[in-house]
């Protein structure tokens, strides 16, 4: 059924892009939002990673690779919008506040997360992509080296020091929040 929807709009058929859209949206947002760790410029991204689909359908060989291809255009996409919107903003985070006990403890989840979120906003666009395309989406190394259009060797490349920088600045952030908390 794709593949129909896919040569109907790569001739102009706007209901079947409409369908094609509907069926991708939230899998392609839910990738740039992972990438760029903000609902509007993930937003951002995604829309003109569509506008640009549209725009290149036509050109796009095999039906089979629309789901990779368009995974493809919102990575660039959003490394475009990483690079235009590089400037500190304040970022303002809420938390869900329960009647009762979460879990054995709620406030140490909250730091692990935490300190998970701003190891991850200190990577480079390039690694959030892998880290994102491989334990979110669950491709293999081949399969994104493919979709960034990079050679297999720079996507396992990305994914190793994606982890290593990830764990270190998680490793920093501890050691900082345990001097912190007991001052010598």
């Amino acid at each position: 059924m794709q593949r129909e929807l896919v040569e109907q709009a790569r001739r102009g058929d706007q209901e079947a892009f409409a369908a094609l859209v509907r069926l991708a949206a939230d899998r392609l947002y839910a990738i740039a939002f992972r990438i760029l760790r903000d609902p509007d410029r993930a937003e951002d991204a995604l829309q003109q990673a569509l506008v640009d689909a549209w725009e290149d359908l036509p050109a796009l060989r095999d039906p089979e690779r629309f789901d990779a291809w368009a995974c493809r255009l919102v990575v660039r996409a959003s490394y475009r919008e990483a690079r235009r919107a590089r400037r500190w903003t304040a970022r303002i985070r809420q938390i869900a506040i329960t009647d009762g006990p979460v879990g054995d403890d709620p406030i140490s989840g909250i730091a692990d997360r935490d300190q998970l979120e701003q190891g991850f906003r200190r990577l480079t666009p390039e690694h959030r992509a892998v880290l994102v395309l491989h334990y979110f989406a669950g491709l293999p190394v081949n399969e994104i080296a493919d979709t960034l259009g990079i050679p297999a060797g720079t996507a396992g490349s990305r994914l190793h020091y994606a982890v290593r920088s990830l764990r270190a600045a998680c490793e920093a952030e501890s050691r900082s929040v345990v001097a912190w908390r007991n001052p010598a």
